[in-house]
């Protein structure tokens, strides 16, 4: 049983001990130390959550504290996390509460904690968080001054049309191309949303695991060895596009119309392509991602800069650098034209209106990009494992190699003429991953490999 305390928020599996888990008194515990923290100005508090088993039972757990903080709680029910944090910017929130675990398996769930810009907290925000909920010293309100919950499922809609709002977003040129799509929603929020962006693009679509259950009917993870299923479908030669997303839709993945995966890599980088061919300018991706991003920028007139590995490391950068796209390589596209925030509803609109601009087929498309291979591995950790030691000799032994440039901003990436190894600790789950990109995937996987065992002679 674990529970992990990062800058991605407070994530654990349901049940089991307190303080080994994600269980009602730590969710209590760690939301009002949320609510302590958070600047009061409106005195709301916008909560959302993900299809999961327990999605429920978390809820009614944060809601229920919040309201003893004396907070007034916006239960927008049901909502994909960018849903969620456009919910904070529209109704004037002072933050807001995202409860899913993203691509975690059904036993886990989490918190993800917004500011009043309905963005991820900081780092050190975070920091001051956990230190709060660690002292243990709250103040609940008194009777007179407790909260309320009100209810309000219009964010859907409200997010769609924001994203049809958008200038480089092209609704009547996705109609007349007369797309047909088929979508992995993975038993969660994408089976509400998704249908009605797509319904307002004029797309006709199947959905697989469109029911909200919670009960994932594979890994949620859009990796290509979980998406058998919908890959199947698409050899049907039925689809021009098969969309998937993760259980709270910040993460995208196409597959190509004969089956294949577009890759995951590539998301970013193909509606990067897009934007870039319309809005002059820079661009930001994690240090884990795919160097076609640099590629495409460069291409285009701009300059690339990556970050940390970290929704909120991204945006970040992006800021600081004026960026008019960013994101990870995982799938997850940023446009700050919308919000800084990945937003699976904005990177499909974009890649359709892409798609149906230049026409051809999507595996024609992304033939049009550099073409790289990344290798995703990982080490799983033992609590005996001293990862930052290891890390400090994975660096040592290339700190000397004339060919090698050493980034350790975020573990130790190892940047050579062509390819690169990324070795860091995960903020999402108990491992070591070992990202790794050449041009071939056996070149990669090579790589990656060999730093692998490298680490596992060190333990």
């Amino acid at each position: 049983m674990t529970l992990i305390k990062s800058i991605s928020g407070i994530r654990g599996t349901i049940g089991g001990r307190t303080g080994d888990t994600l269980n009602p008194l730590d969710i209590v515990k760690f939301t009002t130390a949320y609510a302590t923290f958070i600047p009061r100005k409106t005195g709301r508090i916008v909560v959302g959550r993900d299809g999961r088993l327990s999605g429920h039972m978390v809820r009614d757990v944060v809601c229920g504290t919040l309201v003893g903080m004396g907070f007034d709680v916006l239960d927008i029910g049901y909502a994909s996390t960018p849903t969620t944090e456009l919910a904070v910017r529209m109704s004037g929130a002072d933050g807001g509460i995202i409860i899913t675990a993203s691509h975690n398996p059904r036993q886990w769930n989490a918190l993800k904690l917004l500011n009043s810009e309905g963005e991820f907290l900081t780092a050190a925000d975070g920091a001051e968080v956990l230190a709060i909920a660690e002292k243990e010293d709250f103040q609940y309100a008194e009777v007179d001054n407790l909260g309320h919950v009100t209810v309000d499922d219009s964010f859907d809609d409200r997010h769609v049309q924001a994203v049809l709002d958008l200038k480089l977003v092209d609704a009547e040129a996705i109609k007349k191309a007369g797309f047909k799509v088929c979508v992995d929603s993975i038993n969660s929020v994408g089976g509400l949303v998704l249908p009605k962006l797509l319904d307002k693009l004029g797309v006709s679509y199947k959905f697989l695991n469109g029911e909200v259950t919670g009960d994932f009917a594979h890994n949620p993870e859009p990796l290509e060895k979980n998406l058998q299923g919908i890959m199947d479908e698409m050899k049907t030669g039925k689809y021009d596009l098969g969309i998937v997303v993760d259980p709270d839709v910040d993460r995208l993945a196409f597959i190509c119309e004969d089956g294949k995966m577009f890759g995951e890599e590539y998301t970013l980088v193909s509606v990067a392509d897009y934007v870039l061919s319309q809005t002059k300018g820079n661009t930001v991706s994690n240090l884990s991602s795919t160097r076609a991003l640099r590629d495409v920028t460069e291409k285009h007139g701009g300059t690339y800069a990556a970050a940390a590995v970290g929704e909120v490391n991204v945006t970040t950068k992006m800021k600081e650098v004026n960026a008019v796209i960013g994101g990870e390589g995982n799938g997850g596209v940023i446009y700050p034209e919308s919000h800084y925030g990945r937003d699976a509803l904005v990177g499909i609109a974009l890649f359709l209106t892409s798609l149906a601009k230049k026409g051809g087929t999507v595996s024609e498309l992304r033939k049009t990009f550099p073409e790289y291979q990344i290798a995703k591995n990982r080490i799983d950790l033992t609590p005996e494992t001293d990862v930052d030691a290891i890390l400090v000799k994975v660096k040592e032994m290339f700190a000397q190699d004339t060919t090698a440039q050493v980034n350790d901003i975020d573990g130790v990436k190892i940047d050579f003429p062509d390819r690169w190894v990324h070795l860091r600790k995960s903020n999402t789950e108990p491992i070591i991953r070992v990202y790794s990109e050449a041009q071939t995937m056996e070149m990669a996987d090579e790589l990656g490999k060999k730093l692998m065992k490298v680490v596992y002679d060190m333990q």
